[in-house]
């Protein structure tokens, strides 16, 4: 009887140590899966962090306006200032446009910083393309740089036609916060 109510415990513990590990691989799985959701379908306002070109032959909408809003910020721990170089710009939809950030370090040292795009409202993030964008890869400042960064971006024609205006936003993070290797190049 005694043998039995052993072996029934080990059961039950080598059980319950499965459950635990597939918790643990679902969790580390988890967020890996819900960037490439959001990414995929442009959810929580994610924008693309990869360059899109633009398709040929497209038309643009002279028709219509659509206002685009700037914004950035530095997250705690990336003693950067970090704006647009203008608040708003009122683009044609399928017309490609021009805009840029400034970002100064003001640390004593080089400093990584990765910017995260974000758009809102959430469904203008599908239709919001960056051709180019000091987004696609990190950024390295030296001590008291400052550096003009480019986005060169065109909103899709089949906006839906009751979004007006819509907002792009930035927030920079200290990479080298994050054990990322810096070195203080341009």
């Amino acid at each position: 009887m005694k043998l039995q109510v052993v072996a029934l415990n080990k059961r039950l513990a080598w059980k319950l140590s499965l459950i635990v590990l597939a918790g643990l691989l679902f969790g580390f799985a988890i967020a890996p899966i819900y960037d490439v959701m959001c990414k995929k379908f442009a959810l929580n306002g994610r924008a693309d962090s990869n360059a899109t070109l633009m398709a040929s032959g497209q038309k643009i909408d002279k028709t219509r306006w659509v206002t685009v809003i700037f914004t950035g910020n530095t997250m705690p721990g990336l003693d950067w200032s970090f704006h647009p170089k203008q608040d708003t710009m009122r683009v044609h939809p399928g017309e490609m446009n021009l805009t840029s950030y400034v970002a100064k370090n003001n640390a004593g040292a080089g400093v990584m910083g990765v910017a995260v795009p974000s758009i809102t409202p959430e469904l203008a993030a599908l239709y919001f393309k960056k051709i180019e964008c000091f987004c696609f890869k990190q950024q390295t400042l030296k001590a008291g740089e400052s550096r003009e960064m480019p986005v060169m971006f065109y909103v899709k024609t089949d906006l839906p036609e009751d979004v007006h205006t819509l907002t792009l936003s930035y927030a920079f993070y200290n990479g080298t916060a994050n054990n990322v290797k810096q070195t203080a190049t341009n």
